[in-house]
C-alpha cells in the first residue's frame, strides 16, 4: 500500500453511531471519508459507484441486512463490521471480515481493526473472497427471504413468493408469483439455505416449493415430471423422486 489515503464509506443506520465513528476516524491522517449511508440500499449504490477500499458496515439495518447487502455489491472493498449483538454472526466475521467492532466500541478498539486493514492492504488481499467466504458462511435459520439487483432495482423476494429455481450453472432463475429474477448464486446454496420441508431439489436443475406441486406424473420407467399449479412441467431425476417421497411422505 502506498501513502494514498484509505477511502472509507460508513454505512450505518444510527446517525448518533456514524457521527462517533466519523468523529474517530476523522483523526485518523490516512483515512478519507467519502460518504455515510444510513441504509442497505443506499450503500449497494454508493459502494457500486464510489468505489471505497474500506467500508464499516452495521449489520442490523432497516430494508436489507449488511449480509444481504453484501450479496449485491460489484465493487468488494475491505469490511469491517459494527454491530451492537448477533454473537452467531461474530464468529463468522472474526474468520473473514477484517474485523468487526462491537459497539459501543473505544478508539484503541478502531485503531486495532484499522491496522488489520493495513496490512491487508499491504498484501493486496482479495476482498471478493472474504464477501465469498462470508456469505458462505453456516446459518443459524433458514432464508425467510432473498434479496436480487436487478439494473438499479433491488427486489426482497419472501421465500412463500419463490415457485421454483432453475440452475444457470453460476447464477440461478428464480420464479416468483410475480415475475422471474436472476441472482449469481448456486443450487447447492439455496439447497443448503432453504427449508428442506418447503423446497425440495427435484433435478440437478430445479428446486421447487413443494406446495406449488399439482400433481407428479410418470412419462418413463424411472423418469417423473413435476406438474405446478400453474401447469408449469419440470423434470423430476431419480433421486428428487426419492427427495420428494420423504418431503411429501408417499
Amino acid at each position: 500500500m502506498n501513502s494514498e489515503k484509505i477511502r472509507t464509506l460508513i454505512i450505518e443506520d444510527e446517525e448518533l453511531a456514524r457521527k462517533l465513528l466519523r468523529s474517530y476516524l476523522e483523526e485518523k491522517e490516512e483515512i478519507e471519508i467519502i460518504g455515510e449511508c444510513e441504509n442497505g440500499f443506499e450503500g449497494v449504490k454508493s459502494i457500486n459507484e464510489l468505489k471505497p477500499a474500506l467500508v464499516f458496515l452495521d449489520i442490523q439495518m432497516p430494508k436489507i441486512t449488511g449480509f444481504e447487502m453484501l450479496e449485491l455489491i460489484d465493487h468488494h472493498p475491505e469490511i469491517i463490521f459494527t454491530t451492537a449483538y448477533d454473537q452467531f454472526a461474530l464468529k463468522a466475521f472474526e474468520y473473514n471480515a477484517a474485523d468487526y467492532l462491537l459497539k459501543p466500541f473505544s478508539r484503541e478498539r478502531l485503531e486495532g481493526a484499522l491496522e488489520k486493514v493495513r496490512e491487508r492492504l499491504m498484501k493486496q488481499g482479495d476482498g471478493e473472497d472474504m464477501v465469498e467466504k462470508i456469505t458462505k458462511f453456516p446459518r443459524e435459520e433458514y432464508l425467510d427471504r432473498v434479496v436480487v439487483k436487478d439494473r438499479n432495482k433491488i427486489h426482497i423476494i419472501p421465500t412463500d413468493q419463490i415457485r421454483y429455481i432453475e440452475s444457470l450453472d453460476d447464477y440461478v432463475m428464480i420464479y416468483t408469483h410475480d415475475g422471474r429474477f436472476m441472482k449469481q448464486k448456486t443450487m447447492h446454496y439455496f439447497e443448503n439455505a432453504l427449508d428442506p420441508h418447503q423446497f425440495s431439489r427435484i433435478h440437478r436443475s430445479y428446486i421447487v416449493r413443494v406446495d406449488q406441486i399439482a400433481q407428479l406424473q410418470q412419462y418413463e420407467k424411472e423418469s417423473y415430471v413435476a406438474i405446478l399449479q400453474d401447469k408449469t412441467r419440470l423434470k423430476v431425476s431419480k433421486s428428487g423422486y426419492k427427495n420428494l417421497k420423504e418431503v411429501l411422505n408417499f
